[in-house]
């Protein structure tokens, strides 16, 4: 019997918006293999224990994955909102020194790539 497992056809595929990818690509390569990780699980259906739901976008349907390297803080924004695909919005170092809440400009950029997700899905 073929369960779709043999050929991967279980993973939800994963598409990147606007810069993410490219960005994602400039972090150190622990930094991208903790990403990896929680992405793989998200295409599996599973949540990393690294990604929590993002504030202010009403439930756990958009999350961030939490790195850190060196003393430094990474984040990777994606959403499990559509069925069949992860939509990666936004990668970015943290440098905030005001705590852990996200800065105002990356939280309206990460809503406007959730929009421009919408209309590619």
């Amino acid at each position: 019997m073929y369960t779709g497992i043999e050929m991967g056809s279980w993973l939800k595929p994963v598409r990147w918006i606007g810069t993410s990818l490219r960005d994602l690509r400039s972090f150190p390569r622990p930094v991208r293999i903790d990403i990896g990780h929680a992405l793989f699980a998200a295409q599996e259906g599973k949540t990393d224990p690294a990604a929590k739901p993002l504030k202010g976008f009403g439930g756990a349907s958009v999350l961030e994955i939490v790195a850190s390297h060196q003393g430094n803080a990474w984040r990777a924004v994606y959403t499990v909102r559509f069925l069949d695909v992860i939509y990666v919005l936004h990668v970015f170092q943290k440098k905030s020194t005001k705590g852990i809440a996200t800065p105002p400009r990356v939280i309206d950029l990460i809503k406007q790539r959730l929009a421009d997700a919408e209309r590619d899905y």
